[in-house]
Order: C-alpha cells, then structure tokens, then sequence
C-alpha cells in the first residue's frame, strides 16, 4: 500500500469512527439528513429517496438519492464522508438485480415502484427489548 492509500484509509477510518455509516446499496430507501447552513444558525433537513447509484472510491465514494417532490423527480448526489451528512438512516431495503437503477427515471406511478427485500428490517431501539423481557418474567418466578 502506497502511502496515499494509507493516508485515505486513515482518514475513512477517522470518519466512519465520527458517523457510522449504514450498509445500504441501490434499491434501498435512505433518509439523509443534511446540515444547512441559513444564515448563522445550522438546522438538519431530511431528504429521502430511492437510491439509484452508489459508486464505491475510497474516501470519495458516493451515492445518489432519487426523490419525488411534487410531482417532479429530484436526484442528488452525496459524497459519502461528506462533513454536511449529520446521519444516514436505513428505511427500507430494496430488492433490485441492478447496481444503477437510471431506469426508474423514464417511470412514474406503479412501474417505478421496488419490491422490498423481507427479512431485512432494521431492529429499531435494541437495548429497550431485554428490559421489557426482564421486568415481564421478574413476577412469575415469585
């Protein structure tokens, strides 16, 4: 390994260790918070969509989130170590056969719809599970 490659796997190592990133791939449906800046306050803005394409290089990987808003499709593109994600959440897993899926922006309606992958919902709130187990078998061993 070149000592560029080193440089960039410490610095994805230095970043991924500051915002866990999820494992998605296209076919997925990400929400994307964004940091915007207006004026000198910072807010966080959801953006969710379908993602279309991911392209894996390094530290300057990328993916692209596709969106209907109003009727009109929106795609962007965000580089995945970018410091203006604040979080990336998995909202549901796609079942695609394709790693772009540039075909979904010729359709609309029932044709543009991916079928989700079953059996792969995140588990949501996992330390709070056990609790309620615990407390639920205390009275019946008395």
């Amino acid at each position: 390994m070149n000592l560029l490659q080193q440089f960039d796997a410490a610095q994805k190592d230095r970043l991924a260790a500051a915002r866990p990133i999820p494992v998605f791939s296209p076919g997925d449906t990400l929400r994307v918070m964004v940091k915007v800046v207006e004026g000198e306050r910072i807010r966080t803005q959801a953006y969710e969509g379908v993602v279309i394409a991911r392209s894996n290089r390094g530290l300057h990987s990328s993916f692209t989130v596709r969106k209907l808003s109003y009727g009109e499709g929106v795609e962007r593109v965000f580089p995945l170590y970018s410091p203006a994600i604040a979080e990336l959440v998995v909202v549901r897993r796609g079942k695609v056969r394709r790693a772009k899926l540039y075909y979904l922006r010729g359709r609309t309606g029932k044709s543009a719809r991916i079928a989700e992958k079953l059996g792969m919902r995140p588990v949501k709130n996992t330390a709070a599970a056990p609790v309620a187990v615990a407390e639920a078998e205390a009275p019946s061993a008395e």
